[in-house]
Order: structure tokens, then sequence, then C-alpha cells
């Protein structure tokens, strides 16, 4: 009997075995989709994992083979779905890599890898549309000569016709008679000699398809006018398979432009680095013209006749990357994230597969799924970006480290672009793991942004501000619009009200499903769950004492976009944030709105701190530096350092130095002085002096466990018993189980386990190891409805 491993999309380890009918053994190659039963009734698309292979074992008697056969017998695939592969061998060792480093199964990834119209069985279907010709009896000169004639009293038919004509190509001053004048038409003698085409003296394609609602909207005529030269039989209909992707147009390389003194030594100093490391680190301020050294190491690529990938962090940088690319590689660049409809995905993982695949993609993490056929560079922008990192659902990978896997599976380069590296990334480069390439200017030597450090806590103690904004902040943004400039100011939390709050007796609204207070959203009119998305509407008056004073605390983006617009009524303000980015083209709207000048002061959360480029920004308002400095995490510094960096390097990028203002509570933190002064070397001296003190990265991995359970006292057990039999194995590796920050969402309660692992251990083994303890725990029943997940290099 011959077999196959399928791997299905859920959540269980390792693939499943099928049987297949010997009339598909041919068909069932690795990589093709399968459609398998599942139980009694289920049935489920897989992917093929290995090749048909005969079974092997001893020979056995007649009544052993009867129960042998009962034991194991196999139920058999349903039908092969494709004719070659939908997954290439390397993306297998992808997923395989994946599920292995990240502990999850290999069907979570398969459920994150593929679109989902990949994954059902009628779940793609091609777009068509409608298109008309000519029927072959009219293309001669004599029977359009009489067409043309018949058609004179038919004038919307006739506007038809015409319409065809010219969109055929015909010249509006050929001989053909568009006033439907039969003996304005050249004879057929006169054009005996040319081609079917280029009939009546025209230069047109008479038999071209032209779309139906084409030619409707050029011809300004009706439905039934081209159905009446349909049933005529003048026009002939036809269904084609159209692509959903617009086309970018040609391929431009002289758009390219030429290097800065500055920016070349760095582009050589890569391709030295690239010749010695697998992995390069650019090192660049903001500003420096990164993304220009980007392109021409991409077209160096293309030239090599090798693809490339190129990964952002936010879908919100592609709206302006997209442009500037087209520009230069038009067609050869291929746009792939989840604000494309799945139908869209499905083509471009089609396309990628073809025998004409795009030479460049541009994408946010999940574009490292796509299929490459020759794969010669990766190009990781804003390297440091949590965004990399998928948090939930699983597979909870980080996709800067699975794209470097990637590139190694096909001998291809990585080139990490940022301004602000991550501590394990510019660990690794100062160690020669990685190479490392600096670039320490702004493009045509414009300074760095000046920043000022406003105390708000002395500000607010002398009286001298109430709200969100410091004089000073105020004072430099409306100076800043008066000259016809632009500003920004960054507040990461969304929504009005962080908070809601009773002043009277104390109470705050919470949600019933986690342990977090309610965010007041007042466009919306409700209060919600940024873990769950509960919604309820604000009460009037307070549950508990019955008081109608209930006030929200804090600010969100939606509250300083309400209090800046009733300070500065002339400017002309935009939010950009989750809640008004949901659409597929908010992004695009609002950055064109505010390139072009139509909007004037940007309000937003960390969106507009990656990587956004704007001429006119010449101040920069970060209104809550605390808020980041102060969370409870080891890696707060870092991320606040990065964060702050990089939205002050979105001031004075063209044209005069920009202005930041920070304002903090705490202006004396040391931090805060590496900020002001660009001082990512003494900044990161500081931190990994920490880090190594306490055992943190990148002088230990972190692993993560999570426990969920709707009986807190169950999963405090569970907690309890895997900390102690994890101790057995690590020793003091381990830590907790605790409580995290929130201890319950979704109606779930957590524990958290943390282990430590430092460099030189074997993680495959601890991995096992991992698995092993916990697989042991759970043969309690007391466990059965117990949730465990894995959270590998955790952000």
């Amino acid at each position: 009997m011959k077999q196959i491993n399928v791997i299905l999309p859920l959540p269980l380890n390792g693939e499943f075995t099928y049987a297949v009918p010997d009339g598909l053994a041919d068909k069932a190659k690795p990589g093709c989709r399968v459609l398998v039963p599942l139980g009694k009734s289920r049935r489920y698309v897989g992917i093929v994992a290995s090749a048909p292979s005969q079974e092997e074992g001893v020979q056995i008697g007649e009544e052993d083979a009867k129960t042998e056969k009962k034991r194991i017998e196999l139920k058999e695939i349903l039908s092969v779905l494709d004719g070659n592969p939908v997954l290439l061998s390397q993306q297998m060792r992808l997923w395989n890599w994946i599920a292995d480093y990240y502990m999850s199964p290999v069907g979570d990834v398969m459920k994150a890898a593929l679109p989902s119209g990949l994954k059902q069985v009628e779940g793609f279907r091609p777009k068509t549309e409608r298109f008309l010709m000519l029927a072959p009896q009219y293309r001669d000169v004599q029977t359009l000569r009489v067409l043309l004639d018949t058609l004179k009293r038919a004038t919307k038919q006739q506007a038809v016709l015409t319409a065809y004509l010219q969109l055929c190509g015909v010249d509006k001053d050929a001989e053909v008679p568009m006033s439907g004048h039969a003996e304005d038409v050249p004879s057929a003698a006169d054009s005996a000699d040319t081609d079917a085409n280029q009939s009546c003296g025209m230069s047109g394609n008479l038999s071209a398809e032209i779309g139906y609602d084409t030619l409707l909207n050029a011809s300004h005529s009706t439905v039934a006018a081209i159905r009446s030269l349909m049933d005529k039989g003048v026009f002939l209909s036809v269904n084609r398979e159209v692509g959903r992707i617009n086309d970018g147009g040609k391929a431009c390389p002289g758009n390219i432009k030429p290097l800065s003194e500055a920016q070349a030594d760095a582009y050589n100093q890569i391709l030295v680095q690239m010749m010695n490391h697998p992995v390069t680190l650019l090192h660049g301020v903001t500003s420096s013209g990164k993304t220009e050294i980007y392109i021409h190491l991409i077209q160096k690529t293309i030239d090599e006749h090798r693809q490339v990938l190129y990964l952002v962090p936010e879908i919100a940088l592609t709206v302006q990357l997209t442009e500037r690319l087209k520009r230069v590689f038009g067609n050869r660049l291929g746009i792939y994230h989840s604000r494309y409809s799945d139908a869209e995905r499905v083509e471009i993982w089609q396309r990628q597969l073809s025998g004409h695949p795009y030479d460049v993609i541009l994408g946010a993490r999940s574009a490292v799924f796509l299929p490459f056929q020759r794969l010669g560079l990766v190009v990781i922008d804003e390297e440091h970006e949590t965004s990399f990192k998928q948090q939930d659902p699983a597979p909870r990978y980080h996709a800067r480290s699975a794209a470097i896997v990637l590139a190694q599976m096909y001998g291809a380069r990585t080139l990490l672009g940022t301004a602000t590296p991550s501590a394990e990334s510019y660990h690794n480069a100062r160690q020669g793991k990685y190479g490392l390439v600096g670039l320490d200017r702004r493009y045509q030597d414009i300074r760095l942004p000046e920043i000022e450090v406003v105390d708000i806590k002395d500000l607010r103690r002398r009286k001298m501000m109430s709200g969100p904004f410091s004089p000073r902040l105020l004072a430099a943004v409306r100076a800043s619009l008066e000259r016809g400039e632009q500003a920004i100011l960054f507040q990461n939390r969304r929504g009005f009200a962080p908070m809601t709050e009773c002043p009277v007796c104390g109470w705050v609204p919470k949600c019933p499903n986690c342990d977090v207070s309610l965010t007041h959203h007042r466009n919306a009119g409700v209060m919600s769950c940024h873990y769950c998305g509960y919604a309820t509407n604000v009460p009037e008056q307070c549950p508990n004492c019955d008081s109608r004073e209930i006030r929200g605390r804090g600010y969100g983006t939606e509250k300083i976009e309400d209090a800046i617009r009733s300070l500065l009524p002339e400017a002309r303000v935009a939010r950009m944030d989750l809640d008004t980015t949901r659409t597929r083209n908010a992004y695009g709207q609002l950055i064109g709105d505010f390139a072009s000048g139509r909007t004037n002061l940007l309000i937003g959360t960390q969106m507009i701190s990656k990587g956004l480029d704007f001429d006119k920004v010449s101040v920069v308002g970060i209104l809550d530096a605390d808020s980041m400095l102060n969370y409870p995490d080891f890696r707060a510094y870092e991320h606040a350092f990065t964060m702050m960096s990089q939205v002050s390097g979105r001031a004075g990028r063209k044209g005069r130095q920009g202005l930041v203002i920070l304002q903090t509570k705490s202006p004396g933190l040391p931090v805060v002085s590496q900020i002001v002064h660009n001082d990512y070397e003494g900044f990161y001296h500081d931190l990994l002096t920490e880090r190594r003190d306490f055992h943190y990265p990148p002088f230990y991995r972190l692993t993560y466990v999570y426990l969920k359970h709707r009986d807190d006292n169950t999963v405090n057990s569970a907690g309890l018993e895997l900390g102690s039999r994890l101790r057995e194995i690590f020793g003091t590796r381990v830590l907790g189980p605790d409580k995290p920050a929130v201890a319950r969402v979704k109606t779930l309660c957590i524990r958290k386990i943390m282990l430590k692992l430092e460099s030189g251990l074997d993680y495959a083994l601890a991995r096992q190891y991992l698995r092993g303890a916990l697989a042991d725990m759970l043969k309690d029943r007391r466990y059965g409805a117990l949730q465990v997940y894995f959270d590998v290099d955790p952000l």
C-alpha cells in the first residue's frame, strides 16, 4: 500500500498518514494539495509532505494480515487538487524550521502561511470579465460597408460600433465612415494586399477583444444597443480570466537616482561585507537615504537574474514605498500584505510559481511565506521593529529570523537596515557574526533634529500646564503651521480616554472577560476592551454611587485630536491609529493627504514612527515619554529609545533642521539624554551591561510558557507542577509561574513561566525537554481543558 504524509491546517503536532489510490500515486507529489477525510464526516485540504512510498514490512500470515489491516487501516486521499506543487521545497523546509524552533504545530504554520483560497476546495475563483469582438464576417471591407450603412438610422448602435473601432486603435480621420456614409468606405481592391486586421485602410486591430464595460462607458450608449448588435451577430462575447492586481507599468531603471558620496561608500562597503557574511547590518541615521541604497542593491540583484524580498514592518510603509519602487521596477514589483483580499494574495502566490514571477516582492511579515524560485537578496527595513514578531495566533514567529533562515536556504544575502538596531542584531554585528556598515550623515548633510526636553512635572507643579500640551510645544506647532510647514504629535495610546473613573467613589468600568479597564472611544460612542473586543455604552451615571460626574482619565489620540482642534482651530488635523486605518485604502488616503498638504497636523500612535518620509514636517511633539519609559518590561528602555528616536527622525528631513519637543516627568534619566544626543553607542553600552548582569538577551535566550484555563485554581496548580518539572531539568534558569500584568483574557486565567538559557547550550535538546515535560504533565486528566503554548524569543 502506497502512503503519504500530509500536513493539515490544524493545531496538532505531526503529520497525518494516508493511503494513496494507485490512480493518484503519480499526482500526489510533495507540495501539492490533496483533499483528505478526517474523522467521520470532515474533509480538509492538506499539503503533501512526502512522496508516495511503498509500505515496507515483514511478511505475515493470512490471519495476522487481517489483524494488522484492522489495526492500521488507513483512509485514502479523496483527490489531488494541483497538477504542480503550490509549495516549493525551500518553503517546506522553512515551515518545518518555524514549527521546530518556535515550538508550534506545523499545521499552525500552514494556516499562517497559505492564503485561505489555497486551504479550501473551492476557495479561489479566477476573476473573469466579459469581452466583445467583431464577428469574423464583419472584418472585410464590403461587409463592414454594408453594416455601417445599415446602422445609419440606429444611432445608438452606430455609436457603439464607432466606439469599438476607436478602441481598436482606428484613427478618427481614417477612411472608415464613422458617420455611416457607405460611399466613404474604401473598396476591397484598395486593401487586398493588407492584413485582415488592417482592413479598410485602418491601422487598428479589428479582431481585438474590448471589455464589455469599457465599450459601454466609451460609447455613452445603453446595454440594449450592445445587446442588439450581439443579437445580430455583429459582436461575439467571450469571458476571459483577468488579474486582480494592477499592472505597475514598464520598469524604468533609468529612474534610479545616483548615490551621494556617503551613500556610495556605504553601498560599496555592503557589497564587501556580503562577500564574507550572510547577513549585513546597515546602521544609518534617520533620513540618511537607506532606501536609495536598497534600490541600487535590488537592481544589481535583478541584473543577476535573481529575486528580492523586501520586508517592511507595517502596511503603512508600503504606501509610500510602493510608488517610489514602481517608478523604478514597474511591473517587476509585487506587493503582498494582509490588507489585500484573499483572492489577490492567491493570484500573487500563483504568479510566484509561474514562469514569470515578480522579481521584487514588497510586503509585511507574511510575505516571507511566498514561493521564490531564485531568491538572491532579502532586505529587512526597520529591522528593530516589534511588528515583525507574530504574537497571536500561533505560530509566534519573528519574520526577521525566518527571513534570514529562508535566505540561507537559497544561498541569498540578507541586509538589515535601521537607525536604531535591536540589541540582538547590533550585538551579532559587533561580535562579527553579521557584517556591519555605518551611515552617519543625513542625505544632503541636513542636520539631525534639535531635541528639547520639557519637564512637564515642573510645569504642572507651577500650574503652567493643565492639558497634554506644554506652552513650548504649542508655540512651536503654531509657528510651524504659520510658516506653511507641518507638525506631528505622537501619543502611543488610541481612543479618547484610556480609563474612565467615577471621582466620587472611584468606580472604574472593567471588561467582564479580561482584567483590564475599558477604553473610552468617543467617536464610536462606546467603551471597549483592546484585548477581547468587548464593547458597551458609556454609562450616564455611576452604577456604584449614582454619581453623574464620570470622567475619562488620561489622553488617547482621540482626545488629543479634540484638544488640538480647540486650541488651533486653523490647523487641518488628521489622526492615524488603528481606529482610523481599518479599511484597505485608509493608510494611503491619510498619508496622501498629509504628503500633499491637504492636512498639516498629524496625530498618531507608533504607526507614524515607522519610516514615513514627509518633506515639510518641521516640528514633532512627543507628548508622553513616561508611558513608554515606565512600562513593566525589561525591554522598556530599548523600545522607548527606538520609538522616540524614530519619531524624532520624521522632523526636518528636507530643508531646514527640525525641532522635537520631548515632554517627560523624568528629564534626568540617562536614556533621555541619550535620545537627545542621538547617542546610540552610549545607550547600547549601558543596555548590554544591564542585560549581561540580569541574564537577558542577547546573552541569554528567553522562552515563555503560557498556561490558560477558565478556572484560576486549575491553572495555578498546573503552573506550579510544570514549573517544578522544568526546575528538575533546568534548575534556576526557570522563573515562575507568575501572573502576567493582565492575568485574565477572554475569560481565561493565565500563568507565565520564564526560561532563560545561556549561549552555548543545545537549544534543540532544550526544546525537546520542554515538550517532554509538558507531555508528561498533560497526561493528568485534570488538565484536559488546559491550554499551553510557548513564546520563543518574546518581545
